[in-house]
């Protein structure tokens, strides 16, 4: 409900700005040219749009669940290759948000010096039990989640490869793009939560 009342008070702030450059009401004396009045609400509309915060509008876009509305009606681990991204630099792939937070997020720490590499990203339901099946369930001390109930299935989850600098920066700057240290005792395992 709380992504609801966010995007409705987005909604609410363009309006506002649109309105600002309005060509007002019939009984407003003030006359704009068309030219002036699209060139206003264009700019206003693209730095209205431009100024939407990424998180916010992924956070959004998951279920009570915190599962992508889109990937949701496909189930854990069933989604098709076409409605998941690609991870740059990497053949591995998550849900769109997901990708693109953590390409940035990757941009990032390399600028900063920092190495991060990719593991994992989504799990098939196949693999998910081959997973399972050599590393164990999390409740028999494994490290692997019930087949069909891993954040890994429905591209929100990803490994990566981390030395202790790269730890620590992940856990210093990750919040920001999203993503968070889900497993204490996986480190390498980092889930997309924009609304954490």
């Amino acid at each position: 409900m709380d992504a609801i009342a966010a995007i409705e008070q987005r909604i609410s702030e363009i309006h506002s700005l649109i309105g600002a450059v309005s060509p007002g009401t019939a009984s407003t004396a003030v006359a704009y040219s068309a030219a002036a009045s699209s060139t206003a609400f264009a700019t206003t509309l693209a730095t209205a749009v431009s100024s939407v915060d990424p998180l916010a509008t992924a956070a959004a876009q998951l279920n009570a669940d915190g599962v992508p509305t889109t990937l949701a009606g496909y189930g854990n681990g069933l989604i098709p290759e076409s409605a998941l991204s690609p991870i740059t630099g990497s053949t591995e792939r998550l849900w769109a948000p997901a990708a693109e937070q953590l390409d940035a997020l990757l941009a990032d720490a390399q600028a900063d010096g920092v190495v991060i590499g990719i593991t994992d990203g989504y799990r098939d339901y196949d693999t998910q039990v081959g997973v399972a099946a050599s590393k164990g369930l999390y409740q028999s001390g494994g490290l692997a989640a019930v087949p069909g109930t891993s954040q890994h299935g429905w591209g929100l989850a990803v490994d990566l490869s981390l030395d202790d600098d790269a730890l620590a920066w992940m856990r210093e700057n990750a919040g920001r793009y999203g993503f968070v240290e889900a497993v204490a005792r996986e480190p390498w395992h980092w889930e997309f939560q924009p609304a954490a």
